[in-house]
């Protein structure tokens, strides 16, 4: 016998809505994340460096297919992560 569920309670599978104060720490933890993901890149190899930008260009929308906002924007990020990084590239000796 199936059970009815409450019209205001959530389907299953659904998550119950974020508060403000988690959505507050997962925007902390996301920006905490980036600044990571740059000081990694800033001492990656620049083949590390492409194979970040070649996967952006991969997510990134062909002709033909339906172009999706998130997906851009996704891409876009990984490609700026990539130059912020360069500005903190170690300064060659030599």
């Amino acid at each position: 016998m199936s059970e009815k569920l409450h019209p205001t309670s959530p389907a299953p599978g659904d998550s119950p809505a974020l508060s403000n104060a988690e959505l507050v720490q997962l925007r902390v933890r996301v920006v905490a994340l980036e600044n990571m993901v740059i000081a990694l890149l800033a001492n990656a190899p620049p083949e590390q460096q492409a194979l970040v930008r070649e996967m952006a260009s991969y997510i990134s929308p062909r002709p033909g297919y339906t172009p999706h906002t998130v997906t851009i924007h996704a891409a876009e990020q990984m490609r700026s992560l990539v130059d912020r990084a360069d500005r903190f590239q170690p300064a060659s000796a030599g």
